[in-house]
């Protein structure tokens, strides 16, 4: 394989320009606005990015009712943020206080042209080459304009919320993108899941795949139970040989028997967590956090996004398992704490506006996502559909994977095993669920019928079994 030249895939960023006279203007009025309200401050910085402006402010001394001169509180500055918001004519502000590693209070006003981040221009910076890792992610720009990268295998997993229109949907593109340009399909394979039908479709084809890209809402919780058993089976091929993670062993299987192969990593992503917990909440989550505690250092890492960040949703589970997420533009403050456990996310501009939390960071921080075209994802599909060698030998897990057709695509399974053995057998559209023939010889095995008893014994949820109790009710049984 051959790795996709970057220069022909991406297409580089323009230049931003600054209007010095109206950043100096809005210096003096955040200090003429919060020195008339009590709250006098000096600006002591200026970090222009590709969004937002930052202004870090100092606070100074006022005389308190004794005579005697205190500084300014942090708290006072923060709750003045409407009234800078209306004096700097702003859609709205967002204050962090304090900066990480400052003595400053950081006052972020929006910038009056937004510039679009080029994935490019991240990938080619200084702080791609620095993290080395084959599973880099090109996040986007820091508030002072900055590049951000961040190492997926230190996440090691990703869970990122926002509303319709936010940027979730190029952030993902944006993510596939760079470990798609970075990672041959030796290296990597992925697990796509699109219930919208539209977002992540145009990847189908590619030999990064493990399987068409998964659109069946139904055929998900199977799929991740696959996922779980090829998690086990790696831990016991590792303990086979000794080794402690997969980058250890494919270094032993590389200077022991290089005919083996190396185990590539799988990166599994679920565009809309919200549909699939409606369907099935309870195996959805034992799945997905079993998958976050225990499949790190088999090369298993999950990316989950959702536009509905509520408790019933982003339960507390998921997120204590998740401690890498992005949170894009929000509803209210209530959607905020969801997701980041503090306000904030609810003041983003959108359109990729958002707020990073790393695993091992206290606070969020403000980054302008990276933007890749529907052009350049075209180019870079193009490229691994068409003009890339075939690999020399298959891999074990696509011994099992069918060929995609050519027709109107179907969804394929993922594994053998994942296919109802009792449904293969009979005309589809028999019954109008698949697991009735499998709940007819549970209730003839045990002499009588009960809700609780196909739950327990077909291990699916509540409203499923109830339903398949009602079906089996108007057959006659």
């Amino acid at each position: 394989w051959e790795l996709p030249p970057i220069e022909e895939i991406l297409e580089p960023g323009s230049e931003q320009d600054f209007n010095q006279d109206l950043i100096r203007q809005q210096v003096r009025i955040i200090e003429d606005t919060l020195a008339s309200l009590g709250a006098p401050v000096k600006v002591k910085e200026i970090n222009r990015g590709p969004v937002v402006t930052q202004f870090g402010v100092e606070p100074l001394f006022v005389a308190n009712s004794r005579g005697k001169e205190t500084r300014v509180k942090v708290s006072k500055i923060v709750a003045l943020a409407d009234d800078l918001a209306l004096a700097l004519s702003a859609k709205t502000i967002r204050i962090q206080a304090p900066v990480p590693n400052k003595g400053l209070v950081g006052i972020e006003v929006p910038n009056e042209e937004v510039s679009l981040v080029a994935l490019r221009d991240i990938m080619e910076s200084e702080a791609w080459e620095r993290v080395r890792s084959p599973l880099r992610l090109a996040l986007g720009q820091d508030v002072s304009g900055a590049p951000y990268v961040a190492d997926l295998r230190a996440m090691p997993h990703l869970l990122i919320a926002g509303t319709t229109g936010s940027g979730k949907s190029v952030c993902i593109n944006a993510i596939l993108t760079a470990l798609l340009l970075q990672n041959t399909p030796d290296d990597l394979k992925l697990l796509l899941v699109d219930p919208k039908r539209v977002e992540l479709m145009p990847y189908n084809g590619i030999p990064h795949l493990l399987v068409p890209v998964v659109v069946d809402m139904e055929r998900v919780v199977g799929a991740l139970q696959w996922v779980l058993r090829e998690m086990d089976s790696r831990y016991r091929r590792f303990a086979s040989v000794g080794a402690r993670d997969i980058v250890d062993y494919n270094e032993r299987v590389a200077a022991a028997s290089p005919e083996v192969g190396r185990i590539p990593y799988i990166v599994v992503v679920i565009d809309e967590l919200a549909d699939l917990m409606m369907l099935a909440p309870q195996e959805t989550e034992r799945a997905i956090c079993r998958l976050a505690q225990m499949a790190r250092a088999t090369g298993i890492h999950l990316i989950i996004a959702t536009q509905r960040p509520s408790v019933d949703v982003v339960t507390g589970l998921i997120k204590a398992n998740f401690p890498a997420r992005i949170a894009f533009a929000v509803a209210s403050s209530v959607d905020s704490r969801v997701i980041l456990d503090m306000p904030g996310a609810e003041r983003l501009l959108g359109r990729g506006d958002m707020l990073f939390m790393p695993p091992d960071a206290p606070q969020p921080i403000r980054l302008q996502g990276a933007f890749v075209s529907d052009a350049e994802i075209q180019r870079l599909i193009a490229y691994w559909k068409v003009f890339s060698a075939p690999p020399a030998g298959p891999i074990p897990l696509e011994r099992a994977t069918p060929s995609v057709p050519a027709a109107p695509p179907v969804q394929l399974p993922l594994h053998p095993d994942l296919a109802p053995p009792v449904s293969e057998q009979r005309p589809s559209g028999l019954f109008e669920d698949d697991l009735i023939p499998d709940a007819l010889e549970v209730l003839l095995a045990e002499n009588r019928a009960s809700v609780s008893l196909l739950q327990r014994r077909l291990r699916i949820g509540y409203t499923r079994s109830a339903r398949i109790i009602e079906l089996l009710e108007e057959l006659g049984v």
